[in-house]
């Protein structure tokens, strides 16, 4: 069945208001009427145009603006944190520099890019509804799903807004007015996590628990949502009970093979609750219903998988994470001394050997590194997939990347890099990960401990370890579940600890990191140290800081204040701070 983010028409209402002289009341040129759209048909095609800015290709500014609003938030979640570096070379998107260094300005272009992106989206989504009152051949039923999936998305959209932004403006139906441009010039002084959880509620109330199509949320998909809008306000109790109906449901498990969560082979598959839905080779002219908003971000030549462009490598601090003491992660000792790597080693020279040393097995499905086999490309060369491995580190990322055999099937024609590997913005992992962090917070160590050992277990199948060749683990995979007594859940502050480091193993490079580290408070403690580690291996990071009651947010892009003005004054406030 064709995913449903197939449509390449950039659908809108276009509705303009009336002028008292006929020469100037012109029909928007490329856009279609509400008459055309006030139907069923019309404002199903308005719906699919809401999802399609899940990945961010449609809006204004085209592919360069897509780096920007990418669904798994590469550049917020992941560079901005302690698990990536930028890669690539020091003058390659310097915008994005700027925000690995901590340099962090409203003017930047990929703040203002992402504000618009998740507004537009919020746009859609309430022409969407604005369009459906009128709408007159719809049943009730019909009427009510197409009202859950716009605000179940407008929901996400503004989510996304919160925990990038934290006071920003909610703009629902009501708010926005497409006869007046200035309706939705509102100010940003109030919390709208009432705002979210209400979208939310309302479509998880309605949605059914299966959808035909991919890619369209379920019941679950908005319960699973709305517990995590629970979670980042740290009302455990209340994300609980959405929670557990997931897992009572019998409706999603862990995948026998960690990296089936990350082949488009397996796209929606049993472990996936929301997936951002890719596809190539569909009719689109330019591969834009592919992975876009990662294009920047796959080994830069050798030879080898692509030619461009070497973004988005995986930090030397990630990899040390995923060294094992006994099978179990060193959660305070981890960065001491690095996993062994080929740093300043050519490609052609023959005196390397990868780290002997015990590691989860997670890090060879997380990050490409010389030695190991990368997918089914072979064996990652080490610096010939590197742009310039001096400036940033000898690791290429994984988890987006097309697989050799996808190629033509599941990679654009045109663009390789342009592939049909869905985003899995939500999975069942997610979901016992953060019931174990509702046991921790209720002190209930044991039953959060059977939560974590559970997503170990799932690492430690041997037949999902990267193999060699000849069929051998790829490298000294270690990894055990916590027995009863373990010292890691002796105590709640432990716990959480432990919890939140299986966190960062499970869903490294996925864009979660950084969001993670400032609801958990610990992200000045985390950033800081290490900044001054890693300020001795990256020259440009020595010396940054994380700012405490500042840095935990994004500024709100100094363009969207200036354009906020109404009778002379901005009616937007900056974050504290900037």
């Amino acid at each position: 069945m064709k995913k449903i983010v197939t449509l390449t028409i950039l659908l809108s209402v276009g509705l303009i208001s009336s002028c008292s002289d006929s020469f100037l009341d012109v029909k928007p040129q490329g856009s279609l009427g509400e008459a055309t759209l006030t139907n069923k048909a019309g404002v199903n095609s308005l719906l699919v145009g809401v999802y399609s800015l899940l990945d961010g290709w449609a809006t204004s500014g085209g592919q360069f603006r897509s780096y920007q609003v990418g669904a798994d938030n590469w550049v917020y979640g992941s560079v901005a944190s302690d698990d990536a570096y930028k890669g690539t070379n020091a003058g390659d998107q310097p915008a994005i520099s700027l925000i690995e260094q901590h340099q962090i300005l409203p003017a930047n272009i990929y703040f203002l890019g992402k504000w618009r992106g998740m507004y537009d989206g919020i746009a859609r989504a309430n022409d969407v509804l604005h369009v459906l009152a009128k709408v007159t051949d719809a049943s009730d039923a019909e009427k009510a799903q197409i009202t859950a999936e716009a605000r179940f998305l407008r929901g996400h959209f503004h989510f996304e807004l919160k925990k990038m932004f934290n006071m920003v403006p909610y703009i629902d139906e009501k708010i926005y007015n497409p006869n007046d441009l200035e309706s939705t010039k509102i100010p940003n002084d109030r919390d709208i996590w009432p705002n979210i959880i209400d979208d939310l509620k309302a479509a998880y109330d309605v949605l059914p628990v299966n959808q035909a199509q991919p890619g369209r949320p379920t019941k679950y998909a908005a319960g699973a949502t709305l517990a995590k809008a629970y979670i980042f306000q740290k009302k455990y109790e209340e994300a609980r009970p959405f929670l557990e109906e997931i897992v009572k449901s019998g409706k999603y498990k862990l995948m026998d093979k960690y990296h089936d969560n990350f082949k488009a082979v397996t796209n929606n598959n049993a472990e996936s609750i929301f997936e951002v839905q890719y596809s190539v080779n569909d009719g689109a002219s330019g591969g834009e219903n592919g992975n876009i908003g990662s294009t920047l971000n796959y080994p830069y030549g050798g030879g080898g998988v692509t030619t461009c462009c070497g973004f988005f490598q995986p930090s030397q601090n990630l990899v040390n994470a995923f060294k094992t003491k006994d099978g179990f992660p060193m959660l305070d000792d981890f960065n001491k001394v690095d996993v062994v790597n080929d740093q300043g080693i050519p490609s052609n020279n023959p005196n390397f050997t990868p780290e002997t040393g015990p590691l989860d097995p997670r890090l060879d499905w997380t990050v490409g590194r010389r030695g190991i086999p990368y997918l089914d490309w072979g064996v990652h060369p080490g610096s010939n997939y590197i742009r310039d491995q001096a400036y940033a580190g000898p690791y290429s990322p994984k988890k987006h990347v097309m697989y050799r055999s996808d190629v033509g099937s599941n990679t654009f024609s045109g663009n390789p890099r342009l592939n049909a590997n869905n985003y899995r913005m939500i999975r069942y992992s997610h979901v016992l990960l953060w019931l174990a962090e509702v046991e921790a917070q209720a002190n209930n160590l044991e039953k959060a401990r059977e939560y974590v050992n559970m997503i170990r277990k799932r690492a430690a199948n041997p037949d999902g370890f990267v193999k060699t060749a000849t069929g051998q683990a790829a490298a000294n995979y270690s990894i055990k579940e916590y027995p009863a007594g373990h010292p890691y859940f002796a105590s709640k502050d432990m716990a959480m600890k432990a919890i939140q480091f299986e966190h960062r193993l499970e869903f490294a490079m996925e864009g979660h990191r950084r969001f993670d580290l400032v609801r958990w408070g610990i992200a000045a403690q985390t950033l800081n140290a290490y900044y001054a580690v890693e300020g001795n291996k990256r020259t440009y990071l020595k010396g940054v800081q994380f700012e405490a009651n500042k840095h935990e947010y994004f500024p709100i892009p100094s363009d969207e204040i200036t354009y906020s003005q109404k009778n002379g004054q901005n009616v937007l406030i900056q974050n504290p701070n900037y």
